[in-house]
């Protein structure tokens, strides 16, 4: 059986140059490819683009999209260092300093004038990000320029991931209460329309047992909606049994329900379902914030707690405008998730009560980060040629 998105990188490709090479190297989980598919994405519809797409672990891009990676406009490729040659596009894209192949690094020397070289990096919110976005790096061996171009929340970084018209579409969906049942139903979500709703997709946490047993005392019902992966496997062994999706177990108020890993259009949707999203990486972190619902973000994990500085400077943006007390509460919230020890049950309780509060904070917050221009955008602005 041929895999979804398994295409054969040895052949002869189109003649027709793309407009773009966007190389993905997949570390670990599925953020990398999550970010470059959706970028992919934005750049063939938005704009108009031809993308090809290289990838070296197909199987994590078939994971995120089960149903197939079809998309006019994006070309799907293996990445494999020995096989690939071909005329570069018209701009490269390197996405979170992947490495090029060299035979194609030398390719892009010999064109006239050379492709427009990007390294697209990590998301960040702090200050030092605006000062390196757009800077350029002289690559000795080929002789080319390529610039640093980082994400980020403010005018002077290259913005967010995001479809031009994913806030129009997420209030549409909300508003129509059979595409909402239909949705949900297809995804195995019985919803009880008078529980509170939450989503869990993190790593593994010792504060995913507290989560548990503060959602069973809480004084509503709750479902918790946890998609098969790394926190699932925790939530199983707080409950002390294994968990299949498409199971359901009671405790107290809660219902935790299992659910299969899902498309990255489906994980939207349950995004823009819950009450409060807890969410990992970096394509969540940044697509729960456009579902303008409440979140929890479970950062990647770096050698020396340097991921640590990164948390406190999302957290110093997002929580502008928070009475104090509740900016306070939610930065004690993330730090611990983000710890080795579990966050205290009543910490839970104290935050659950400030839902309503969040929830208008971060619909206003949405809105604002929704001002500025698209990475998208602003990729294919930067890459216009000098008038």
């Amino acid at each position: 059986m041929s895999h979804p998105v398994t295409q054969d990188s040895s052949r002869k490709l189109s003649p027709a140059r793309p407009d773009a090479d966007l190389f993905c190297r997949v570390i670990d989980n599925f953020g990398d490819i999550g970010v470059c598919w959706r970028l992919a994405r934005c750049l063939a519809r938005d704009h108009g683009w031809h993308v090809r797409l290289w990838v070296d672990a197909l199987d994590a891009l078939a994971r995120i999209k089960p149903q197939g990676a079809a998309e006019p406009g994006v070309e799907v490729r293996q990445l494999n260092d020995d096989t690939l040659s071909c005329l570069p596009a018209r701009c490269v894209i390197e996405a979170f300093a992947c490495d090029l192949p060299p035979a194609l690094v030398m390719s892009m020397a010999a064109q006239h004038p050379p492709p427009r070289w990007i390294n697209l990096e990590y998301l960040s919110a702090e200050a030092w990000v605006e000062g390196c976005h757009g800077l350029p790096s002289y690559d000795a061996a080929s002789g080319l320029t390529k610039h640093f171009f980082f994400p980020g929340f403010t005018a002077r970084t290259g913005g967010l991931l995001r479809e031009r018209d994913l806030p129009a579409q997420r209030d549409a969906w909300l508003a129509d209460a059979a595409a909402r049942k239909h949705d949900l139903a297809r995804l195995g979500m019985a919803v009880d329309t008078g529980a509170l709703q939450l989503s869990l997709f993190g790593y593994e946490s010792p504060s995913i047992a507290t989560l548990i047993e503060a959602l069973a005392a809480h004084a509503q019902p709750v479902q918790l909606w946890v998609p098969e992966g790394r926190s699932l496997t925790v939530a199983a062994e707080a409950l002390g049994r294994p968990l299949r999706a498409g199971e359901v177990v009671q405790r107290g108020a809660l219902a935790l329900h299992a659910l299969a890993f899902m498309d990255q259009d489906d994980f939207d949707r349950l995004l823009w379902q819950c009450d409060l999203n807890i969410v990992r990486g970096e394509d969540s972190f940044v697509r729960a914030q456009w579902a303008a619902r409440p979140m929890l973000w479970h950062i990647y994990p770096q050698d020396g707690g340097a991921h640590l500085t990164k948390l406190d400077a999302f957290l110093d943006r997002h929580a502008e405008g928070l009475p104090a007390e509740v900016a306070t509460r939610l930065r004690a919230l993330h730090r611990g998730w983000n710890s080795t020890a579990a966050v205290p049950v009543d910490d839970w309780h104290a935050v659950l009560g400030d839902l309503p509060l969040l929830a208008s904070h971060a619909r206003q917050r949405a809105a604002s980060l929704a001002s500025h221009d698209d990475l998208a955008t602003q990729l294919v602005m930067f890459n216009q040629p000098p008038i």
